[in-house]
């Protein structure tokens, strides 16, 4: 059974504990041991404090997350949170997907690229804790309007109440769950994903909390 990591010497051992594979050689963190050492020493440099969240070494100032590490198959991805307010002249942040707006990231491949990259790194570094000690709210373009599928707007029709429980979300659990609907290729699948998240949607929750 995958065991949560509890802190940075144990994310070592045992990987973020969301496969099997935790704790194993095969486990992504085993290859990048000493790199993620090396970009661990470089974060704490910097000034921040280290934890576990979502299972990975995530790092604060105040209290605020400002960036994560872990392991992928092709080297160790440093994350940060207000990436997109970066001042990347390297060209080295990348998206993490088509609708992320604030995190950016980019992938250290070995100790060779680490190097090579230090000074980059610890730019960011010290550009992001500016960010949050300045306390300037995250930069934000105006929300895109978010299509309702035809599924959902004709459960709406039969359900009021699902409509108005959906009307009253914050816009990013709105956001959130019409990216999950309109994900689906197929007309049943979306009808179904909607049916499941119905119970979700009357108790104000967003798609990933906890119940």
């Amino acid at each position: 059974m995958p065991v949560k990591p509890k802190n940075f010497d144990h994310f070592l051992e045992v990987g973020c504990g969301r496969c099997s594979l935790g704790g194993t050689p095969d486990c992504r963190v085993v290859p990048y041991r000493r790199l993620l050492e090396s970009v661990q020493l470089l974060v704490l440099e910097a000034g921040l404090k280290e934890q576990i969240k979502w299972s990975v070494p995530c790092y604060t100032d105040r209290g605020r997350n400002v960036v994560t590490l872990a392991a992928l198959k092709r080297g160790v991805i440093v994350s940060f949170f207000r990436g997109a307010e970066l001042c990347d002249s390297a060209g080295l942040l990348e998206k993490p997907g088509e609708n992320s707006r604030s995190g950016r990231y980019f992938i250290i491949e070995d100790m060779e690229m680490f190097e090579e990259r230090r000074q980059d790194l610890t730019r960011y570094l010290t550009e992001a804790i500016e960010l949050e000690r300045e306390g300037r709210a995250v930069k934000s373009s105006p929300p895109e309007e978010m299509k309702y599928p035809d599924e959902l707007i004709d459960i709406f029709d039969q359900q009021p109440d699902l409509k108005d429980a959906f009307g009253r979300l914050t816009p990013g659990r709105r956001r959130g769950y019409l990216l999950h609907f309109t994900a689906a290729k197929q007309p049943s699948t979306r009808i179904n994903r909607i049916a499941k998240c119905r119970d979700r949607i009357l108790a104000g929750k967003g798609l990933n909390e906890r119940s």
